[in-house]
Formats: structure tokens, C-alpha cells, sequence
């Protein structure tokens, strides 16, 4: 399926989805929305396709998070109607919780207000050197309303959290590493790399196990402790009924690589 705003490659196992709107920073509109919920919705649903990569066109911007110029001269009521067949949510990702895939951040410049809370929606995150995080939306007489406000107290220190919410502040990536929220920073040139590179040691493991073990990490979070260990988890069930959970001890037992199917 061909796109206009968002970009999509099939490299083996992994779903590379570039934002291509660099023209606005690739902040998006309704229509983008509704390509990126469409990529995501055929990404989830594929057996082929295992792991993720989101990034944005360009050296300038990841995503600089809600198109206003389309809201200001559109309106609140068009926004609403564009929005209201996204069900994964901003970037058809900040409420797919049902998708325990991997998702790959390769954060390639400003991320801001919904352009951060697509990446705080992803599982890792990786940072350009001259990435910039933040939630402006105060400063626009808005709110992080897309899971920043909720995410980011979750996934680093709360006052951190709040003194980037409550004063629009942006960090860079380096201070976005101290706090806890990147897991790797490198020169732009080796972004996309690294990305990859992350995306090969985690197909390394068998894909039903990795899927088992977000749902478990990703949903067990809001349970408490004893409630979340006794907890039967879907995901384990089809790890344990699965021809990988074979073949991983015996690949081992044999000293060669396993062939992971992800059935």
C-alpha cells in the first residue's frame, strides 16, 4: 500500500516507518494520522513482521508533534473528525496497548509535544546527539493529552517529569540519558545503525518470548507485585504452546543458533 505522508520499508523481520512531512517538521495532520494507524494496524497484524523502527524525514525533526497550522486554520471540529477513525491514537500508536511487538524510537531531532509522546509510546529509544525533548503544549494553551502527561512521570523521576510538564522545558539527548528516558545517544550519521542494531540483537530471541515478556513488563506495571506474578498472562500461554519453546533448549543442547519461527 502506497502513502503520502509516512513512508514504509519491509527490511526482513523489522517495519521501518519514517514521518515524511519534513516540509512542517513532520508535525501531523488528520490524514497523516490516519496512514500512521493504518501502518501500525497491518505491522500488528502481520506474522512476518516482528519488530519496529519509527524516525522522521529529514535532519531536522523527528516530529514536532500536532499540526496547529492545520488546527488554526481547520478548527477543533475538522481535528475531531479526522481523529475519530485513529483508534491506536496519536501516531496510531499512544493507545495500541494490545501491542506487545517491539517499537524502536530512532529520534532524529526535535520531538515535541505529540512527536515525544509517539516516542514515549515506544519500547527504546535512541537519540541523535542533537535530539530535543519536550511537552510545549502549555504554551499553546493545550495540554500533553496524547499519554505525555501520564507517560513520562512513569518513566523517569517524577520532579524531572513535572518540571518538563508544568514549565514546557525541552531537554537535550545527553540529559535524556542521565535521566533514564534514552538508551543510547549517537552522532546523527549512525542513527538509523544503531537502530538496526538494536533491532538485530532483539531477533536474536525468539519472537513470542520477547512479545511475552512486554505484555507481562507492559501490563504487569499496573497491577500490584503479587497480583502481577500469579497473574496468567495470554502471551506466556502461546510462548509455552509454541514450536520455539522446543527449539530454543534444543538449539542450545546442540550448540547452534536457533531457527525461530515465531509458532
Amino acid at each position: 500500500m502506497s502513502y503520502r505522508f509516512v513512508k514504509v520499508e519491509r527490511e526482513g523481520r523489522v517495519t521501518v516507518v519514517t514521518l515524511n512531512r519534513p516540509e512542517v517538521m513532520n508535525a501531523l495532520h488528520p490524514p497523516a494520522q490516519q496512514e500512521l494507524d493504518s501502518v501500525f494496524d497491518d505491522f500488528q497484524n502481520d506474522p512476518e513482521q516482528w519488530i519496529a523502527i519509527v524516525t522522521g524525514a529529514g535532519d531536522k525533526a523527528f516530529c514536532a508533534g500536532n499540526d496547529l497550522k492545520f488546527q488554526a486554520e481547520h478548527g477543533a471540529a475538522a481535528l475531531r473528525e479526522g481523529m475519530a477513525g485513529v483508534k491506536g491514537g496519536f501516531g496510531g500508536l499512544h493507545r495500541r496497548s494490545d501491542l506487545f511487538k517491539p517499537v524502536i524510537a530512532a529520534v532524529n531531532g526535535f520531538a515535541l509535544g505529540g512527536g515525544f509522546e509517539i516516542v514515549l509510546s515506544c519500547d527504546i529509544i535512541l537519540a541523535a546527539e542533537h535530539a530535543t525533548f519536550g511537552l510545549p503544549e502549555p504554551r499553546v494553551g493545550l495540554m500533553a493529552g496524547a499519554g505525555g502527561v501520564h507517560r513520562l512521570p512513569r518513566q523517569i523521576p517524577y520532579h524531572v517529569a513535572m518540571g518538563m510538564i508544568l514549565t514546557a522545558r525541552r531537554v537535550g539527548a545527553p540529559d535524556a540519558e542521565r535521566y533514564g528516558l534514552v538508551n543510547e545517544v549517537v552522532p546523527a550519521g549512525e542513527l538509523m545503525a544503531a537502530a538496526r542494531r538494536w533491532a538485530g540483537e532483539i531477533l536474536e530471541c525468539a519472537p513470542l518470548s520477547i512479545r511475552a515478556s512486554k505484555e507481562a513488563a507492559v501490563v504487569g506495571l499496573g497491577m500490584p507485585l503479587t497480583q502481577a506474578l500469579a497473574h496468567p498472562f495470554p502471551g506466556a500461554g502461546r510462548m509455552h504452546a509454541s514450536a520455539d519453546f522446543v527449539e530454543g533448549p534444543r538449539a542450545f543442547a546442540e550448540k547452534r543458533k536457533p531457527n525461530w519461527t515465531g509458532a
